[in-house]
């Protein structure tokens, strides 16, 4: 029993497309954070520090935040600032370190108008180049507010106000340690910052950031390969998890993020096929968000259980690409034999058709060299793309019915195995498994090389190239169908002004010919008067 080829394998590593890395935190110890990231003891790799205000502003703004929160008697921690963290291309090193961090941080405070300080980092193995920004989350007031006690005011240890001197003072009479009294006349609140601007908590900021960095730093792009692209939550892919360094759960997000991969793959050859982006969304929907959803509510954390979740998915999706090919299939076979019909019947008129033709011909060929020329039809920059388009279709298409066809071969040996029993078929079933696991790789290999057929082209995924691909193909069909129309009318009449331009061209030629020829004659005799 051989074991089945393929000769539609990764032949080459290619460049996958990637999407830009833009996270946001709370921060509960801006002082230690700011340590952190400016530190050139704390960090190996610390190329530049930028801050739009001086220091004492963010020990300011802790201490402010600090009050408001033991006001509030909020459970948790004070959130005393929020961080950004922005990952950059590893070519933007070509860059002055403080020139590009200033850009990037001017950029930030330009748009939202809340003061920054940020870091240029590399991380240890200089493979992660990325920016740390910590922003303000209040502004500074014009002019501070300053509250002026009416009457004394007493405040316990807690700082806790209290309504009379009694309940700060001990037995002996005394204030007790911590307890304080501001006397009548005296400031005793002073604020220098506005509210909290709630814009930042929500994940409309979030998204709004993303967009607007990812723009920034593929205008400083060099080469068009390292462009980024924001990913969409709401499509129908599944984003990747980005594994931090000495994370414990490294190996589960690997084998959870195999899982993202060939969902990502068969939504691709989903489209591909022709399914609709609503359909697909809705199984991603139905078989993915809810059931992961449900399953953490009855089970809790149970990472072991997205795989299952994620393979039940797979094979739903895979049974409606399976009755889309098999459709096509009978379609193309009902298109054969119409195409036959259609060509005997064409056969039988055109004889028919001839004579008339004649005639009429002769009458639109005799009206339209009475009427000027229009200019001849030109196709739109995207209609001549079409032509490439289609290739890369093509190449698409037969990748897609390849893997296909070894999908529907490996469901026939497993089918084969399992009906493969008995004490003495032993190596039967072990020649069966070694053809079912080599057809699994072989499969595995070939999803990886359909969905990087686009990307190749520089499209950043399936859905993108289809989009140009219809557009193209409609411009391309309005180009043909104009083009078929001017042809019609002009075209014979063209083709006759050319056959009379060339004919009054050699006429003047021969009349070059001869006056040249006569002056070559005068010439001679001339010279032989002179002669004698």
């Amino acid at each position: 029993m051989h074991r089945a080829k393929c000769h539609d394998e990764v032949r080459e590593e290619v460049p996958i497309a990637r999407n830009s890395f833009i996270q946001m935190s709370k921060l509960t110890n801006l002082k230690g954070r700011i340590n952190y990231i400016s530190s050139h003891i704390r960090q190996e790799n610390l190329y530049a520090v930028y801050e739009t205000t001086d220091r004492k502003f963010w020990r300011e703004l802790a201490k402010c935040n600090q009050e408001d929160f033991s006001k509030s008697e909020t459970k948790g921690k004070c959130i005393e600032a929020r961080e950004l963290i922005i990952a950059l291309p590893e070519s933007f090193v070509e860059y002055q370190p403080d020139m590009l961090l200033k850009v990037f941080t001017k950029h930030f405070k330009q748009k939202y108008g809340v003061e920054c300080i940020s870091a240029l980092h590399h991380n240890k193995r200089k493979t992660n180049y990325h920016i740390h920004l910590l922003f303000s989350e209040r502004r500074l007031l014009d002019e501070p507010i300053e509250k002026v006690a009416t009457r004394n005011m007493f405040y316990d240890e807690n700082g806790k106000h209290v309504r009379t001197k009694k309940e700060i003072t001990g037995e002996n009479g005394q204030l007790r340690v911590g307890c304080k009294i501001i006397q009548k006349g005296e400031v005793y609140e002073r604020k220098i910052f506005g509210v909290k601007d709630t814009q930042f908590k929500s994940e409309e900021f979030l998204e709004e950031v993303k967009h607007s960095y990812t723009e920034l730093i593929n205008i400083y792009v060099k080469d068009s390969k390292e462009q980024l692209q924001v990913f969409d939550k709401n499509g129908a892919h599944l984003p990747m998890k980005k594994i931090g360094k000495k994370n414990p759960k490294t190996e589960q997000m690997v084998a959870d993020n195999e899982m993202r991969k060939k969902w990502n793959q068969t939504v691709d050859r989903a489209f591909l096929s022709g399914i609709p982006e609503k359909q697909v969304l809705q199984v991603k929907n139905t078989e993915i968000s809810r059931k992961t959803k449900e399953s953490f509510e009855q089970f809790g954390s149970q990472p072991q259980l997205f795989a299952t979740i994620i393979l039940m998915a797979i094979a739903i999706l895979e049974r409606m690409i399976t009755k889309i090919i098999n459709l096509v299939y009978q379609n193309l076979n009902k298109e054969k034999v119409q195409r036959k019909k259609l060509v005997v019947m064409e056969q039988q008129n055109l004889v028919t058709q001839q004579s008339d033709s004649t005639v009429s011909e002769r009458t639109r060929v005799e009206s339209a060299e009475r009427m000027p020329i229009p200019e001849k039809p030109r196709m739109t920059p995207l209609a001549k793309k079409y032509v490439s388009l289609s290739e890369i279709n093509e190449k698409l298409k037969t990748q897609n019915t390849a893997i296909f066809q070894r999908e529907q071969q490996l469901n026939r040996v497993e089918q084969e195995l399992a009906g493969t029993k008995g004490i003495f078929k032993g190596r039967q079933r072990k020649e069966l498994q070694e053809q079912i696991d080599g057809l699994k790789r072989q499969i595995d290999s070939m999803k990886q090389y359909f969905s990087s057929i686009v990307r190749n082209h520089g499209y950043k995924n399936i859905k993108e190239f289809l989009t140009e691909y219809s557009t193209a193909k409609a411009e391309y069909a309005d180009y043909q169908r104009a083009f078929d129309d001017w042809k019609k009318k002009y075209a014979t009449r063209r083709e006759t002004d050319i056959i009379s331009e060339r004919q009054e061209f050699y006429r003047e030629q021969e009349k070059e010919l001869d006056n040249g020829t006569q002056r070559i004659d005068n010439h001679s005799r001339v010279r032989g008067r002179r002669a004698r």
